[in-house]
């Protein structure tokens, strides 16, 4: 059984999933598998994928349903049933993990608690300059002084959440503040996702499905939700940014309202 099962939201950007993949293999922390959970991409893309699977140092599982839509949250909770691993790691398939990212949410992992890190946001130009060879030779580690410069005179934001703090001091004072989950970058033990019953597979749209709920109702059932902030680091590829639709923030307040830990409309179907 691999320390963690890396689960990773995917729908048609080969592109981007090729820096991703990149960034995996520089882990320090190697006993993992990687689950594209893939909501309906092109058959290209599947193609694609095919030829990457049996490329890399990790195994990599591609699970894929028919594209109806967004259907992310459907295809996330399979990807939890099918995941091999008691610890579950979750990121989009656009934010390039840091060298240490898998170690950290493993180390960092406490039973009963839910860590969530954050992302620096890379702006169009940078994006624009990253290979696969330049992120498995450090590319992003090594040039912050780059990236501080385009979020200072460019268009890449959130670049401090880039520095990663080795020291337990920094570390302390950097998380003392609770954060919201974020979809893309949290990690928890499987037993915990699944007393809740995954994600609800109501939300078919982006945003708040895919974080905000989730930790709402792990809350209730007990789950803390803990910072990493500088710990578990990404770095997120860039690409227009997505409004909240007014029916996902319906459908959360309706959820609030009924005070229930466990959905109705996830991987188990009431």
């Amino acid at each position: 059984m691999p320390k963690a099962s890396i689960i990773a939201a995917f729908y048609n950007r080969i592109d981007y999933l090729k820096l991703v993949l990149a960034g995996f293999e520089r882990q320090t922390e190697k006993d993992f598998e990687l689950i594209i959970a893939d909501d309906g991409s092109t058959r290209e893309a599947v193609i694609e994928i095919e030829k990457l699977s049996s490329s890399h140092s990790f195994p990599i599982v591609h699970l894929r349903h028919e594209d109806k839509g967004f259907r992310k949250n459907k295809i996330l909770n399979k990807a939890i049933s099918s995941a091999n691993s008691d610890y579950l790691i979750f990121i989009d398939a656009d934010c390039i993990p840091h060298s240490k990212f898998v170690e950290e949410h493993i180390t960092n992992s406490v039973p009963g608690c839910c860590l969530t890190g954050r992302r620096v946001n890379l702006s169009k130009k940078i994006t624009s300059i990253i290979t696969p060879e330049k992120i498995k030779n450090g590319f992003l580690e090594k040039k912050m002084i780059l990236l501080i410069k385009d979020g200072l005179f460019g268009k890449s934001y959130y670049v401090e959440k880039g520095f990663y703090f080795k020291s337990s001091f920094l570390r302390k004072i950097f998380n003392k503040k609770n954060r919201g989950m974020l979809g893309c970058n949290f990690s928890l033990n499987k037993i915990d996702m699944l007393a809740i019953n995954g994600f609800d597979e109501r939300y078919e749209a982006p945003s708040i499905g895919e974080d905000s709920d989730v930790q709402y109702r792990l809350e209730l059932n007990g789950v803390n939700i803990i910072s990493v902030n500088h710990i578990a680091v990404q770095y997120h590829l860039y690409h227009e940014l997505q409004e909240r639709p007014q029916k996902n923030l319906d459908l959360f307040k309706k959820v609030k309202e009924k005070k229930l830990a466990f959905t109705n409309f996830g991987i188990e179907k009431k």
